[in-house]
Parts: C-alpha cells; sequence; structure tokens
C-alpha cells in the first residue's frame, strides 16, 4: 500500500487510519486458501540494471521434492502467448531462451519456499508480465502470481519519505502476522477436518465388518 503525506497539511493521520482499518477489513474478509503466492503486483526497474522478481509461496504441507512443481513465464502483456523460461520438477531446469539467453539465475530458498529470481542487465524488452505458477501436492490448488515489470530509463527524484517508510514498516508486519495467523488457523482446520474423515471412515469400516460377521456367529450358536 501507497501512503502519501503532505507536510502542509496535518490531517493525514486520520486518512491512513483509515486506510489501514480498510485494508484489515478487507483481509479478513477475503478468503485464505491453503495455497498462497506472494509477489510484488508491479515493479519499476531502471534500464541496464539487476533485478530480484520476488516470489514466495505458502502451504499448509511441507514440500516433497520429488512431487513439488513450479514455473516461470514471461508474457510481453497479459494477450501474448506465456514463454517459459525456468522450471522445476525434481530439480531447478533454467530454460535458454533468445529472450533472456542466460541473464536469469535462481536465487530463491527451497526450504523457506522462495522461488525468487534475479534478471541481469535488464533491457526496455524485458518490460512485461512475468509468471510465477506453483503446485505442491497434496495441496490441489495451484498458486499464481503475476508480476508487471516496467523498465525506465530513469529514476525519479528522491523525496523525503522517512515517515511514510516507517509507518509502511510498521502496518506491513502487522499485516504480515496477521496473514500467518489466519493461514496457521486454516492448516489446522483442514487438518482436524481430515481426521473427523478417517474417524468417520474407520467406523464404517468397523461397522461393514460387525454386520459381515453378525451371522457366522449366530451359525456357531446353532
Amino acid at each position: 500500500m501507497h501512503f502519501t503525506l503532505q507536510k502542509r497539511n496535518k490531517t493525514w493521520m486520520p486518512a491512513i487510519n483509515l486506510s489501514i482499518v480498510g485494508l484489515v477489513v478487507y483481509i479478513m474478509a477475503y478468503p485464505v486458501s491453503s495455497m498462497d503466492v506472494l509477489v510484488h503486483n508491479q515493479i519499476n526497474v531502471l534500464n541496464g540494471t539487476m533485478v530480484r522478481i520476488q516470489c514466495i509461496f505458502t502451504s499448509c504441507y511441507k514440500m516433497d521434492v520429488n512431487k513439488f512443481a513450479m514455473n516461470w513465464t514471461y508474457q510481453e502483456n497479459t494477450n501474448e502467448t506465456e514463454e517459459m523460461f525456468m522450471t522445476y520438477k525434481k530439480g531447478m531446469m533454467p530454460l535458454r531462451t533468445d529472450r533472456f539467453s542466460d541473464r536469469v539465475q535462481f536465487v530463491g530458498n527451497l526450504e523457506k519456499n522462495d522461488l525468487s529470481i534475479t534478471l541481469s542487465d535488464v533491457q526496455l524488452s524485458d518490460e512485461g508480465v512475468y509468471n510465477c505458477y506453483v503446485r505442491n501436492p497434496p495441496d490441489r490448488i495451484q498458486g499464481h502470481g503475476i508480476i508487471n515489470m516496467f523498465v525506465v530509463t530513469e529514476l525519479p527524484p528522491p523525496r523525503d519519505s522517512t515517515i511514510a517508510v516507517a509507518i509502511g514498516a510498521s502496518v506491513g508486519g502487522a499485516l504480515a502476522l496477521l496473514i500467518l495467523s489466519m493461514v496457521v488457523v486454516k492448516c489446522i482446520r483442514r487438518h482436524k477436518k481430515q481426521e473427523l474423515i478417517s474417524d468417520e471412515q474407520k467406523m464404517e469400516e468397523e461397522g461393514k465388518l460387525d454386520a459381515e460377521g453378525g451371522p457366522e456367529e449366530g451359525t456357531k450358536q446353532l
């Protein structure tokens, strides 16, 4: 979330408070799935520099390297065909393409669910949509993160945003804890539900065995 602060206007605090409340209400109302992918929806990159494109996922299930799969793809825009340039199937496999050549590297950490990459010597032609797809069985949901990258030839002039950064960091930390708590609660509920289903199936099987064994016992008594 971006906050705009004006030094001459002393009424910015209520506006920020309202924005925070609105965002918290939205997060509480938004259903947290068992698979979530965290990315920056939009990034601006200076032409000729290197950029880290972040993709981190959360899941109720521990990653199994033999079943886990992910893909990085590129599109010039959302209407164009996706071009895969990195994949993971029992091992990370950068795919050499004419567009990126060897400029893409995996810099994430699978143990921390970090699938981030770097793109070096960014060109104007690299501008577009970057997709991070994640599949972590037995989770049935495929995660999908979308990053819109814009390449600029010069950076905007610096401005004094110390207060905005401090507030943003505090709010961001609180929201991160809130989202993590919601994911943990959902995972606990899912595991409890699976345990209940297993218990019900076990009781049904025992009932069937008792029903099948009844006539045999009666025959023996005769």
